[in-house]
């Protein structure tokens, strides 16, 4: 990439410019961002992931740029129209909307009223308009009535059709109508009468004016389904005739000049018939864009903090999944998530069925010893944990009954992967199946998913799908490489999120690893069809093989370094299998001696880490929520009640909280913290445990409005 490319960069993001070069150059030779993250931060200068994907979003948009600007430089030269001048502007500008300014008078247009009058050959008389010299208007414009030019009110108008037009492609007049629309401009929306004649869920944006500077994301895009949905009109209004006489000094009006008139005319006319249409629609889509962007992170962090979430780790689940009409489906699965045996059992058909759901379950909790029993949390959830309750405690057994968000589990049951995992399966077996493993490893099952019907966007279906898409595969990928793949256990849906792999190259692992056992090194990989040096450089560090023909095979420490920790034992004269997972040792080790032009401290302290803790999961200890016994539907809320719960969702205007009750609670974003809160991210995560209390219950919408300010807790 250039050196000014680079330059710009660095200055956009504040950051090195030897780091952003060395970023780049890694990004351009393929590596992927959480290898560069994590094993090159000597190159970086230690950049995060945010700062690399920061600097990659940048490279594409000024290698794009760059691309555009050359297009553009030779489509003026061809038509003899590239000054020295009008080169070095375009040379100078490094924003796109500048550079379209810049072209725009040279760019191939539909036919114009502008052409038109050229045509009829009235340009010289909007040369005279634009020059404002003497000469009475209707003097001047009497040569110029023949042919198709009737008249002379029709020469002047054709006259300043020309000038409106050249008025309204200069990049200066442009910027400076930006500007108005983006520091003046007000979002108004108004309903469209016909599709109003019953209540609909927009009825508070009915007759709605906000500046655009201050609206915020959340409400934008709901203006913006509204007008998708044909029930409102919405529009960016500025001060028009304000804003033509602001440009009237730009336009060069001569007030003592007789045409002085008609060059007013044609700035007014530019301003009302060309730009502000033009303007308008750019900085709408923009608006859009920055809406979209913020609901996509505000999606982004939520999806991180629920992949993220506390795993239960290894253990048999007893998994169910419940119904009232068609029966509770359950399911064991085993230390790895391996489906051992399913059943179905009915708690509401009456005496004998309930009697024979009792014995099933403890039959269940007899013969495979559950650690846990992961109940889902949709309809009869909470009536279904109080029955796995009740006959674990007659049992006298010792498992944990957890409530598990079914979000989605409905979804993976007819998806692809879950027909390919069990093909002989129903279903609703599929998704006991499901349940079961995301108390398990959220992680792991989640993965298999698209996010979007998790449940923890805002608008998801509204923004750019593609820029919703990239995100999202990102902070996928993110989490997939910081926890770490065991080689032998994984599910291609979780390989294929690894750094240097693919959904083909994973598939290819599974099959290898269920063609001829399981892998018995991370060096193994490279029998695998398709990773070569390259892809395994890039994912080796982030799969683990316990127990592997290498002791640091189940570690973060990537293979290129083996070599090194090698030498370090041998001169500590300690065998490297007595150095892996004993601290004391390692803080024994003088890390600045091994110092070299290749490895710096970051990655020494890396490695440190790693030795003292291998293969270390950054995930917190689990934790089952606690609902109240006494509040199973929202028929046993009432104002005043505290409640503990747990965060499922955050957006722009608050956090929903599920309280044990079927329906999630909203706590707005005024009442999140005794003090003002700007971002609800600020003081609420998914996954948060906390403590709130109900101030309204509204039951014909469904709604339960929760507050954790003073008097409802907070936090844990």
């Amino acid at each position: 990439m250039a050196a000014d490319s680079i330059a710009r960069i660095a200055q956009d993001l504040g950051l090195a410019a030897a780091s952003v070069r060395a970023t780049v150059a890694l990004l351009a030779e393929g590596a992927t961002v959480p290898f560069v993250a994590r094993y090159r931060k000597e190159q970086t200068g230690g950049l995060d992931e945010v700062q690399i994907r920061d600097i990659d979003e940048k490279r594409v948009y000024y290698a794009e740029l760059l691309e555009r600007r050359a297009t553009i430089l030779e489509s003026i030269r061809t038509q003899n129209k590239l000054t020295p001048e009008l080169q070095k502007r375009i040379e100078d500008a490094w924003v796109k909307s500048e550079l379209e300014d810049l072209y725009l008078p040279f760019k191939t247009k539909r036919r114009t009223r502008a052409m038109i009058a050229r045509e009829r050959g009235l340009a010289p008389l909007a040369d005279a308009i634009l020059a404002q010299g003497g000469g009475n208007p209707s003097a001047l414009a009497g040569p110029f009535v023949k042919g198709e030019v009737a008249d002379i009110a029709a020469a002047l108008a054709g006259a300043r059709d020309i000038v409106a037009e050249t008025i309204a492609d200069r990049a200066d007049v442009r910027a400076r109508v930006r500007k108005v629309y983006k520091s003046e401009g007000v979002v108004t929306s108004t309903r469209v009468k016909s599709k109003t004649q019953v209540p609909t869920k927009f009825e508070t944006y009915y007759d709605y004016k906000e500046k655009l500077d201050r609206l915020p994301s959340h409400r934008y895009l709901a203006l913006r389904r509204g007008e998708a949905e044909g029930v409102l009109r919405v529009g960016v209004d500025i001060d028009q005739p304000r804003t033509a006489q602001s440009l009237y000094g730009v336009a060069g009006i001569r007030p003592q000049s007789a045409l002085a008139n008609e060059l007013r005319l044609a700035v007014d006319d530019a301003v009302d018939r060309l730009l502000c249409p033009s303007i308008e629609t750019e900085v709408s889509g923009d608006a859009k864009l920055r809406a979209d962007v913020e609901a996509i992170e505000i999606f982004a962090e939520n999806l991180k903090k629920l992949l993220l979430a506390a795993p239960l780790g290894q253990r048999v689940v007893l998994g169910i999944d419940p119904g009232q009409r068609t029966g509770c489906k359950c399911v064991i699965v085993d230390a790895t998530g391996k489906l051992r045996e399913h059943t179905l059992v009915n708690l509401v058909a009456g005496p004998a069925a309930l009697e024979h759901a009792r014995k099933t379950v403890a039959a269940l909790l007899t013969k495979y010893e559950p650690y846990a029993v992961a109940v889902g949390n949709g309809t009869h959830g909470r009536e279904t944990e109080d029955f796995v309750r009740k006959v674990v405690a007659d049992e006298k057994r010792t498992p944990i009954v957890v409530p598990v968000s079914e979000s989605g589990a409905s979804v993976y049951s007819a998806s692809d992967v879950a027909r390919e995992e069990f093909p002989d399966l129903d279903l609703t077996v599929r998704g006991a199946v499901s349940i079961a493993r995301r108390l398990q490893d959220p992680l792991a099952e989640l993965v298999k998913l698209d996010p979007k019907v998790i449940g923890v966007g805002q608008y998801q279906h509204d923004v750019s799908q593609p820029l919703l898409k990239k995100k999202l595969e990102e902070v996928i990928e993110s989490c997939v490489n910081a926890v770490g793949v065991e080689l032998n256990t994984a599910s291609a849906s979780l390989l294929e999120h690894v750094a240097g792999l693919g959904p083909t190259t994973a598939k290819k692992i599974v099959k290898h690893r269920d063609d001829k056992g399981p892998f018995t090194s991370r060096a193994a990989l490279k029998d695998v069809a398709g990773i070569g040096p390259k892809a395994f450089e890039q994912c080796a560090g982030f799969v683990r093989v316990r127990g592997g023909a290498h002791p640091l095979d189940g570690s973060a420490v990537h293979p290129e370094r083996y070599a090194l920790v090698e030498r370090i034992a041998k001169e500590q004269k300690v065998p490297l299998k007595n150095l892996v997972g004993k601290p004391e040792l390692v803080a024994r080790i003088p890390w600045s001696s091994y110092v070299s032009p290749e490895v710096g401290i970051p990655t020494l302290e890396d490695i440190a880490a790693e030795l003292s803790k291998p293969g270390r999961d950054p995930r917190d200890a689990f934790e089952p929520p606690r609902f109240r016994d006494d509040v199973r539907k929202m028929e046993d809320l009432k104002p005043g009640m505290e409640l503990e719960g747990v965060v499922t969702n955050v957006t722009a205007f608050g956090a929903f909280v599920d309280v044990g009750v079927h329906q999630d609670g909203l706590v707005h974003v005024s009442q999140l913290a005794d003090r003002f809160v700007r971002d609800p991210h600020e003081v609420a995560k998914v996954g948060d445990r906390v403590k709130v209390r109900v101030l309204e219950v509204d039951m014909p919408r469904k709604r339960i409005s929760l507050t954790a300010r003073s008097g409802g807790g907070g936090k844990k």
